[in-house]
């Protein structure tokens, strides 16, 4: 999907180590990190972490992030646990490959 809205393949790529890329900019660093504190186990969202998102998004984008990550969490643990096997819908753009 990412590849689709223009995301290049080097972001994409680089995801692992958003934190500290020069392809994410702040707003993407502090969304990414909100994402991972909902997702990893042992992690949580800290207040200091939501004062940032805060200055980010208004009460709507912040509601629609979070039941978007929410969704995606939920989704993930359910086909997990029934072995749905992935659907392909992601697929690396054949002309930018190595």
């Amino acid at each position: 999907m990412g590849s689709e809205l223009g995301v290049s393949d080097e972001k994409i790529d680089a995801l692992h180590d958003y934190a500290t890329s020069d392809l994410y900019n702040e707003s993407e660093r502090v969304t990414l990190e909100f994402a991972d504190a909902m997702t990893i186990t042992g992690r949580d969202v800290s207040d200091e972490l939501f004062a940032r998102l805060r200055k980010l998004y208004d009460d709507d984008g912040l509601t629609e992030l979070t039941a978007t990550i929410a969704w995606e969490n939920a989704s993930s643990k359910f086909n997990r646990a029934l072995r749905v096997p992935s659907q392909g819908l992601w697929k690396r753009n054949p002309k930018s490959q190595p």
